[in-house]
């Protein structure tokens, strides 16, 4: 990574019983493909049921998982710690597993780029929940409708 990258953010996904499915993976290579994302790390979380947890990367998860991922392009690996794994294990619930994945807006290179080569500098961000942008959303439509 240069010094025009975008925005960086991560997300962790529990899957109850310790299985993950496909549902996610075509739309995260949309995203890929069309530009939008980078990816630049994936990895798992295991915890057992009597507690013992696993951390895997991509290439060391059992071959049917791993095929769910194979036509998705990006640097996948080594940003993430052991360390990181670990804090995230300790929100995983017995019985269950995780994907953490770490990526790049490649969407927003060029705004980031921009704001950088005038000077200016991010003070704050933060995701608005997505109830809060429903109910507002939804007390808007129902203003519109009595006016």
């Amino acid at each position: 990574m240069g010094a025009d990258v975008g925005p960086v953010e991560y997300m962790v996904v529990a899957f109850p019983g310790s299985r993950f499915r496909g549902e996610i993976v075509p739309e995260l290579k949309k995203l890929v493909d069309g530009g939008i994302v980078r990816i630049i790390d994936l990895a798992f979380v295991k915890r057992d049921e009597d507690g013992t947890v696993r951390f895997l990367e991509l290439e060391s998860v059992d071959a049917e998982e791993a095929a769910l991922f194979a036509d998705l392009d990006g640097e996948v690996g080594g940003l993430l710690s052991e360390e990181d794994l670990a804090l995230i294990a300790e929100e995983i619930p017995a019985g269950s597993s995780a994907a953490l994945l770490v990526w790049e807006n490649s969407w927003a290179t060029a705004i980031a780029g921009a704001i950088r080569a005038a000077g200016g500098v991010l003070v704050a961000h933060e995701r608005v929940p997505v109830h809060v942008v429903e109910q507002d959303l939804l007390a808007i439509s129902a203003a519109g409708a009595v006016s």
